[in-house]
């Protein structure tokens, strides 16, 4: 069923869905979800004058204590039952102020990359495969929520998936309730790791839907007395949370893949666009780490390492290759492409738009990527990578936001407001907490440090 495009058809809609309550559900710099319930009898209102919040209680967004109320207006597009909620629906807001757009604003931000990409001819569509662990809390310790999930490799373990069989299988029941068009459902590589798939979407629908699917897994599983993550690296030992996103560029109709080439010289079924759009990516990649990989947490994930389970398979170096998780960028099929430096705590409204902006800055100089790397290259010394003239991606987040701070592309897409340039604020926010964490002294240090000198 076609989502509602205006306010009279999400009256109807709730109103057949037996909807008593909308969440105004908007999103900060970190993509955590905040929101206001509103009465359906209010639709009017919360249409015609949006949910009002105190911007700066929500997290980072733009605000100070001193600025005005945001108001945040409903997307009808976006709306979306709850499965597990009877009469409750969410709308997916944009935030105002005074009536117009705050640009400070993640999907905001994207929802401007979209349109000034539409004016270039091309229409972003992105799949984001989500991986998070099921944990329950035991003794003031986070552990594992299946105690019995103990193999040393234990991805697409079947008996694991089994055990968590009750709350996997009603999720999905919930994501093709939605539409979504679940279609596969795995234990992942690390133990207590799991991932769901559903069908790519225009880049905004599938970072709303990445949204939800983030606030329903936490919400599923803290009414079983569990909890979940979605954080880069919870667990040391074993292999960290991915947010995988697939790309490809479309006419604007939608009806043409635009990255899509039968013909490929290379056999990887690229277009020449594809290929100048992929060699942005790799041009920025340091910067756009910064977006990508957001969190102090999302180094920890990052690093080379022998591909088995419990090591990594996150990505170390931009480069790009046929089918070959090594790669910064895998090719998995024609006419897409696989982005696997984004992790679990990237906001997908910023990763997109700041995609977006990379890829078509490559368009436009022409970016040439070179030849596909075939190389394991978690087997490849650091003498062989330098060779090879292989790009390391950023070690830790500070370096990733000072390569952030210089990167065009990305200033130049992200946008401003009355002068500041949103890229300058993620910054700040982003190396003040840098400056937390490296302040903190950990147990860590007082273990190896303490009695040492």
């Amino acid at each position: 069923m076609a989502q509602p495009k205006n306010k009279e058809e999400a009256r109807r809609r709730a109103k057949a869905d037996g909807i008593e309550f909308f969440f105004a559900q908007f999103v900060d710099m970190h993509g955590k979800p905040s929101a206001k319930l509103v009465p359906a009898e209010r639709i009017d209102m919360l249409f015609d004058d949006g949910a009002g919040f105190a911007g700066f209680a929500a997290g980072p967004i733009g605000q100070t204590p001193a600025s005005p109320d945001i108001a945040a207006i409903p997307d009808p597009e976006s709306y979306t039952p709850v499965p597990f909620k009877d009469g409750l629906a969410r709308f997916a807001c944009d935030i105002t102020i005074d009536g117009d757009p705050w640009n400070f604003c993640p999907r905001t931000i994207l929802k401007n990359a979209n349109a000034r990409a539409a004016k270039m001819g091309y229409r972003l569509k992105m799949g984001m495969e989500l991986e998070f662990f099921l944990l329950k809390e035991r003794d003031g310790q986070i552990v594992l929520a299946d105690d019995l999930d103990t193999l040393d490799q234990p991805c697409y373990d079947m008996k694991g998936l089994t055990r968590s069989y009750d709350f996997i299988t009603q999720l999905s029941k919930n994501l093709n309730g939605l539409g979504w068009g679940n279609y596969a459902n795995d234990h992942e590589d690390a133990n207590g790791q799991f991932e769901l798939n559903f069908e790519y979407d225009d880049a905004l629908r599938t970072a709303d839907k990445a949204i939800f699917f983030r606030y329903m897994v936490h919400a599923m599983a803290q009414e079983r007395g569990l909890l979940t993550t979605f954080m880069p690296k919870p667990f040391s030992n074993l292999t960290g949370n991915g947010g995988h996103l697939h790309i490809s560029l479309w006419d604007p109709t939608g009806k043409k893949n635009l990255f899509e080439d039968k013909k490929d010289p290379r056999g990887l079924g690229l277009s020449k666009l594809a290929y100048q759009f992929l060699g942005g990516i790799i041009d920025n990649s340091e910067g756009l780490s910064a977006i990508l990989a957001p969190t102090v947490n999302s180094y920890k994930r990052i690093g080379v390492g022998a591909p088995t389970s419990g090591a990594t398979w996150a990505p170390a170096y931009a480069t790009y290759g046929a089918n070959n998780r090594t790669q910064s960028i895998r090719i998995p099929a024609p006419g897409r492409i696989e982005i696997r430096s984004t992790d679990g705590a990237a906001n997908p409204y910023l990763a997109a738009a700041a995609i977006i902006g990379c890829g078509l800055d490559g368009v436009a100089q022409n970016a040439n990527p070179g030849e596909p790397n075939h190389d394991n290259l978690y087997q490849l010394s650091p003498e062989q990578i330098k060779r090879k003239r292989i790009k390391t991606l950023p070690a830790n987040l500070l370096d990733a936001t000072r390569a952030a701070q210089k990167n065009k592309p990305l200033r130049d897409w992200l946008g401003s407001m009355d002068g500041w340039d949103y890229l300058d604020y993620f910054v700040d926010t982003k190396q003040a907490e840098w400056q937390d964490y490296h302040t903190t002294v950990s147990d860590w240090e007082l273990k190896r440090y303490l009695t040492l000198f």
